[in-house]
């Protein structure tokens, strides 16, 4: 869980920005209505989730970052919430990859059965995460919005604490209530 948390962190924290995949909300509700959050326990599917998700800071940073952006909108934590968060936390690995051209062909004198094609080249392999928030009315245990953010990930703790804090507030703009 940690690793996967920290990866996650890492794609927040790379020179890459952090594009917001998607957002969606039940029609209807008034989530002015809601005045206390809490977050659902967090559970890995399977061991490397597990490893990378673990109780390791990033889901702490995660979490952190969530609490900050609810409180910033007048939301208050509770043990028994109007709002239950979910957080889901998933890491790729990703190839980066580049096409050769005619300037990269070797240069030959004197073959005459000398062929050349593009190909494409990896250049780099790196960890990509996106995390999902899901905020989960308590009452009527009905999803009412979710989002996901996605991003490369970093090994460096402080980078990946700042990602992770753009891409909540980034995902956060896109929430019905306005911070106050």
């Amino acid at each position: 869980m940690k690793n996967l948390l920290i990866l996650l962190l890492l794609a927040f924290s790379a020179c890459a920005p952090v594009r917001i995949a998607s957002t969606s909300q039940k029609p209807g509700v008034d989530f002015t209505a809601y005045k206390t959050y809490n977050f659902m326990d967090v559970s890995a599917r399977n061991e490397a989730s597990s490893e990378a998700l673990g109780m390791g800071i990033g889901v702490q940073e995660l979490k952190r970052a969530i609490a900050a952006e609810l409180a910033r909108r007048g939301y208050q934590p509770a043990d028994r919430p109007d709002l239950w968060v979910n957080i889901g936390v998933v890491v790729e690995d990703q190839v980066q990859t580049r096409e050769t051209n005619i300037r990269d062909a070797p240069r030959y004198i004197g073959q005459r059965n000398y062929h050349w094609q593009s190909e494409e080249v990896v250049v780099n392999t790196y960890k990509q995460g996106t995390a999902t928030v899901e905020l989960v009315d308590a009452a009527r245990n009905e999803r009412i919005w979710t989002g996901a953010a996605v991003g490369i990930l970093t090994k460096d703790q402080e980078r990946m604490g700042k990602r992770i804090d753009e891409a909540m507030q980034a995902l956060f703009a896109k929430y019905p209530v306005k911070p106050r």
